[in-house]
């Protein structure tokens, strides 16, 4: 498998749910690899290479490569991974960064559309199917958030749908985007799903390490990730792609 850290002249691109791929395996342990173009030092792991990076470098260059984007329509990020990756951190610690380069930015959780528990819990509280299927209301993020984001959209934006604590709306109000602002989504199971993003980044955890460091209390959802790397391919799919197997070690993954 290639993985590939695309240039930030690539098209955006509707991640889309695509046939499940050869048994997920999991990777042997890593090698020092030749140094990368610049003279940057890359490891490679079972024939996939990565370039190290500290998270505030990293949150640097995503903030560059956004920021580079045409000033005249909005610019959708998605930041993929499971709660044990912290998607949600690197979102938040994207937006300082973006707004020093002139973006406004609106910060948004994919948390915050999920269906009614009615919904969610219909086959039961800790059904890893249900989870990865049913959870998330995508017609209601697409319909709120992404889709007034589309070029000509009217740029109304719902910050979020659903309090699934008190399992009742949020009737949250509609914010407006201008042109050129940055809209930083956050959330688990978001590729494979015809989502548009302008930008995907997936945080990837191994096998073992998501085991480790996800909550006792979740540990029902790890079969929902195994479908999800054979059903959607994240690493694949998304246009960046760092491990973060020992989050104090970033690596972005490079073809």
């Amino acid at each position: 498998m290639v993985f590939t850290f695309l240039s930030p002249d690539t098209p955006w691109r509707v991640h889309g749910r695509f046939p499940a791929a050869v048994p997920y395996r999991r990777e042997p342990p890593g090698v020092r690899g030749p140094t990368g173009a610049g003279g940057v030092r890359c490891w490679q792991d079972g024939g996939v290479r990565a370039r190290p990076v500290s998270m505030s470098s990293l949150t640097e260059e995503l903030a560059d490569r956004i920021a580079a984007a045409p000033r005249d329509s909005w610019v959708r990020v998605a930041v993929d991974g499971a709660p044990a990756a912290r998607p949600g951190e690197l979102a938040d610690a994207l937006a300082g960064p973006l707004r020093l380069r002139g973006r406004e930015v609106l910060r948004v959780s994919a948390w915050d559309f999920l269906r009614p528990a009615s919904l969610r819990f219909e086959h039961g509280r800790t059904d890893p199917d249900a989870f990865y299927e049913d959870w998330l209301d995508a017609g209601g993020l697409t319909r709120e958030v992404l889709a007034p984001l589309d070029p000509g959209g009217s740029g109304k934006v719902l910050p979020s749908l659903w309090n699934t604590a008190t399992d009742r709306a949020t009737r949250a109000p509609y914010v407006t985007l201008p042109p050129g602002a940055v809209l930083l989504l956050d959330g688990a199971l978001l590729l494979g799903r015809w989502l548009p993003f302008e930008l995907t980044v997936h945080l990837r955890l191994s096998p073992g390490a998501l085991a480790r460091r996800t909550d006792p209390e979740l540990r029902w959802t790890l079969p929902a990730y195994e479908r999800y790397e054979l059903e959607a391919e994240p690493a694949e799919t998304a246009d960046v792609v760092v491990r973060v197997d020992d989050p104090r070690h970033p690596a972005v993954v490079v073809g």
